[in-house]
């Protein structure tokens, strides 16, 4: 009576292969890490003795997050960068949207439903009370970064210490000397704008000096605000030797309008921005600036909705910002008295 033919092993093929068993497993598998040549030495010993390979196992779901912003910016690509990084290591897809009216939230809400995703990541983004409630009902986790106004109790919000910002950016144009230092805020229905103001103001104050309602000019974070306030506030009789612009782009306007009116940056006009945007470096002369760790607010955003640790955060957490001293200021060229 014949014998019916061993069965090939994947002992056998390893040895005709000339690698180990566990590396057979892993071409099986469909693992990354072999080597090429490996591989197609694998695959061909396979093929040859005609192994037969069990069922792949299905794979598990793609993780997915959702990063929504309202508008693209000059640091939208820090956040991007930031999110991006934490999802990439953990093996997790990233689907960037901006949202910029009642029908793209409309739009979005709906794909989220049908999108299965693991978690949102709103950044200076406000709903109305019916979309939040729409949001609320599908039970995905939400984590916002740098809200637009009072964050919800019950979401973890994630900033910068913008307050001490505004007061960091204030006192070093003190320290050099300045005492008429003007400022072009933010949106002011924007959380994050409102504090930083704060922050000039507590400065002055703190200084001895009464806050000028003439060299406070509300801006929107974008360029061509910045340029019509800041000229407005260069044609004042007694212009400011100086200019805190709550944001790098809004320091780009405050630049053009000096060169407008033909003033020297630093000699006429010292600029500090806020956000330590890339381009902050490359701006002639080199913009002085705070840090807004824009990237590490994703990256703990995104860790957290992966990981769902909560443990040790609070609803609210700041991070905090840094001085970053570059060419665009120096002491005035005549020293207050």
């Amino acid at each position: 009576m014949a014998t019916a033919p061993r069965r090939v092993t994947m002992a056998d093929i390893a040895a005709v292969a000339e690698v180990s068993v566990p590396t057979v497993s892993k071409v099986l598998n469909g693992r990354a890490d072999v080597a090429p040549e490996t591989r197609v030495r694998v695959e061909s010993v396979l093929g040859e003795y005609g192994y037969a390979r069990g069922p792949r196992r299905r794979a598990e779901p793609a993780r997915l997050l959702d990063l929504v912003f309202t508008e693209f910016s000059a640091w939208a690509g820090e956040i991007i960068r930031g999110a991006s990084e934490a999802a990439l290591a953990a093996r997790c897809r990233i689907v960037v949207t901006a949202i910029s009216g009642e029908a793209d939230v409309d739009h979005w809400l709906r794909s989220l439903t049908a999108s299965r995703t693991d978690g949102v990541i709103l950044v200076l983004t406000e709903l109305s009370p019916a979309h939040r409630r729409r949001l609320a009902a599908l039970q995905i986790p939400v984590v916002i970064v740098d809200p637009v106004g009072q964050p919800d109790p019950e979401v973890l919000s994630i900033g910068a210490a913008n307050w001490a910002g505004g007061m960091t950016a204030t006192e070093h144009l003190l320290g050099l000397g300045h005492r008429r230092i003007g400022t072009i805020t933010g949106s002011p229905a924007v959380l994050c704008s409102q504090a930083r103001l704060d922050g000039y103001r507590a400065a002055l104050e703190r200084a001895g000096i009464t806050p000028d309602p003439g060299l406070i000019a509300a801006g929107d974070f974008h360029y061509e605000s910045a340029l019509a306030a800041a000229s407005a506030m260069l044609e004042r009789p007694e212009r400011p030797t100086a200019i805190f612009a709550a944001s790098d782009v809004t320091a780009m306007g405050v630049y053009e309008a000096a060169r407008e009116h033909h003033l020297r940056l630093p000699a006429d006009l010292s600029v500090v921005g806020f956000d330590d945007v890339p381009m902050a470096q490359w701006m002639s002369p080199p913009l002085t600036t705070l840090h807004q760790p824009l990237a590490e607010m994703a990256t703990l955003a995104t860790r957290t909705l992966l990981t769902g640790d909560m443990a040790g955060l609070q609803n609210r957490v700041e991070l905090a910002t840094t001085l970053v001293v570059r060419a665009s200021t120096q002491p005035p060229a005549v020293q207050a008295p």
